[in-house]
């Protein structure tokens, strides 16, 4: 972040730091300063061949709700060489990647943890991230700020449908996906797979920014995708929060986020071409991965299939074998809740 990100960040969270994440607060606040300077770096040497950049093809965008297969399915895709994706570096330091990444990646590997807190899955800088960190570290408004401040009200809910954003909100977003996106164009030279759940319920949005954009909208068991959403934000919350957690209303949370994305997906997909859009079920892609990216590919136009096929089947056979997804057991009040919230998901999708 720059100072004035931080410093939003800060004052949108009423400065209600605890006293045990101060070192956190304290550096963060030393490496603003140095974020800016290496940004205003990068746009006098890569300013203007990133204003004549242009994409290697319309962006494949991965959407569905947290917890749904999305990582997973963004891992996958990756495998293929012809194409790319924003990477962890590139989303947390997406003012000066250009000029830095190189260097973070050769010396400060050891600064990321091995794995994820809430699903064990490998984390580095050179992997694949959701770029609502990027946006969120460009300062730009992002549902993604509460988890510095999970114990305050949540901010920027409303960025979970753009389309309901007045123009003077929407256009500065839309600006800024834009340019990041075209920076990490502009470095891979391949086309982009972007994923992050947040965007679900902007897909309008997205497909009026990069026309001919594709999407893989993943689906899942509510009886396990809010239990499993449940972990996620609790785990967040203690690693990276600038409060201690207290867990308060966070089930109201997962329930209000799921209902504003998908209230705004199933309004906005009707203005998706069909050849566009492609709907997987977690539970598909978990038994089977190697049919549903094949499946995706055929459906979506994506190029040969058989170009990456060895890589999946390699993966399947020495990371997928045996693997069985976490079983979350739901109390009957809760699964109550979430059915009458989210019944019309389970008619939806078959669940």
């Amino acid at each position: 972040m720059t100072p004035g990100a931080w410093w939003n960040l800060l004052r949108l969270g009423k400065f209600a730091v605890h006293p045990a994440r101060l070192p956190m607060a304290a550096a963060v606040t030393l490496a603003t300063p140095v974020n800016s300077t290496l940004g205003a770096i990068q746009r006098v040497v890569w300013g203007g061949a990133l204003r004549d950049a242009t994409f290697h093809g319309p962006p494949v965008f991965i959407i569905g709700h947290w917890r749904s297969g999305t990582t997973m399915l963004h891992e996958l895709m990756v495998m293929d060489e012809r194409l790319s994706s924003p990477s962890t570096f590139q989303c947390f330091a997406p003012h000066h990647f250009l000029l830095s990444e190189w260097f973070f990646l050769k010396f400060f590997k050891w600064l990321l943890p091995n794995q994820r807190p809430m699903d064990n899955m490998a984390t580095g800088f050179d992997r694949p991230q959701e770029d609502e960190f990027a946006l969120m570290n460009l300062g730009v408004p992002s549902p993604y700020r509460r988890i510095a401040f999970p114990n305050q009200p949540p901010p920027d809910l409303e960025y979970l449908d753009t389309e309901t954003l007045p123009e003077s909100l929407r256009e500065p977003w839309s600006r800024a996906i834009e340019n990041f996106l075209k920076a990490v164009s502009y470095r891979t030279e391949r086309p982009l797979v972007v994923k992050s759940p947040t965007h679900t319920g902007r897909v309008e949005t997205l497909a009026k920014i990069f026309p001919g954009a594709k999407f893989i909208h993943l689906t899942r068991d509510p009886r396990a995708l809010f239990p499993s959403t449940m972990r996620l934000w609790a785990g967040l919350d203690q690693v990276q929060a600038l409060q201690l957690p207290n867990g308060e209303g966070l089930d109201r949370y997962v329930i209000d986020c799921f209902t504003r994305m998908y209230d705004a997906f199933h309004r906005q997909r009707e203005s998706i071409d069909p050849a566009n859009l492609i709907d997987v079920r977690y539970e598909d892609l978990v038994s089977d991965p190697m049919a549903e990216v094949e499946a995706i590919y055929r459906r979506l136009r994506l190029g040969d299939f058989g170009a990456v096929r060895d890589a999946l089947a390699d993966w399947v056979e020495t990371s997928h074998v045996g693997y069985r997804p976490n079983r979350h057991e739901l109390p009957e009040h809760q699964e109550t809740l979430i059915r009458q919230h989210w019944g019309d998901y389970f008619d939806r999708y078959g669940y």
